[in-house]
């Protein structure tokens, strides 16, 4: 198989490293969390790939009979995973308002500039 082939996993590749990237070279608070987003997109996206089985079907009907089957549990702790995701983003998010509340910037330089002030 081609390294093109595994498309996915170059997918993968391409969007944990803009996501690290993001997260790095960035102060703006929600674009930090904008990359861990795509960091964590990026992740779900890996799982998925490697819990699908070529060929497999779904073990769920009982009137099919196949040989190989694809495994649910992958594709069921990436939807926890998501759950958990937007519950994080949700309180992040709340956490940049009270910081921009507080100190009137969500900019890292600004905020430690601040703190070796005080």
């Amino acid at each position: 198989m081609s390294p093109l082939g595994l498309y996915n996993y170059w997918v993968v590749i391409f969007l944990m490293m803009t996501g690290f990237y993001v997260v790095i070279a960035r102060g703006n608070l929600i674009k930090k969390i904008i990359g861990l987003n795509i960091f964590q997109t990026s992740v779900f996206l890996l799982y998925l790939t490697m819990g699908k089985v070529r060929g497999g079907t779904v073990p769920i009907f009982a009137e099919i009979r196949a040989d190989i089957y694809t495994h649910p549990l992958p594709s069921v702790l990436i939807l926890t995973a998501i759950v958990v995701g937007i519950a994080t983003t949700a309180v992040a998010l709340a956490l940049i308002v009270r910081i921009r509340e507080a100190y009137g910037t969500i900019e890292e330089d600004d905020l430690d500039a601040i703190n070796r002030e005080e």
